[in-house]
């Protein structure tokens, strides 16, 4: 059972982290779009932008993949489990302080932090259950 929920807490971050493997692919205007669809304003094309948000979107891309993998064999890697929930939770103080410091509206900010903080909670907290 607590298996379970830890595979479904690693299953949850490794979408939360994925998705954004879209940003990788997604054109300029497209990706733009979407961001204002977020929040932000109105962003002009800047060629260090673009490779910046590629650059992001590919790491966070990447990071979910590691929660895929500790998802489908969470007892053969079950000594970075708790580093992977403590990493969403530092992931979510820092934005807990800088969108407080930004004075960044509700969405997705409160949504963005409460995922790390309970993704990545659950995560440390059932962590001790995928040893073999």
């Amino acid at each position: 059972m607590h298996l379970r929920l830890l595979r479904l807490f690693l299953g949850f971050a490794a979408f939360a982290w994925g998705v954004s493997v879209f940003g990788v692919f997604l054109s300029w205007p497209a990706a733009t779009t979407a961001l204002q669809g977020l929040g932000a304003r109105p962003i002009a094309y800047d060629p260090m932008l673009d490779y910046w948000l590629r650059m992001a979107a590919g790491a966070f891309a990447l990071i979910g993949g590691w929660y895929l993998v500790l998802m489908i064999w969470p007892r053969k890697f079950h000594a970075a489990i708790p580093w992977f929930g403590a990493l969403m939770v530092a992931e979510g103080v820092i934005l807990l302080v800088h969108g407080v410091r930004l004075g960044l509206p509700p969405f997705p900010f409160y949504g963005d932090t409460a995922a790390c903080f309970v993704g990545g909670g659950g995560i440390w907290f059932l962590a001790r259950y995928a040893k073999p």
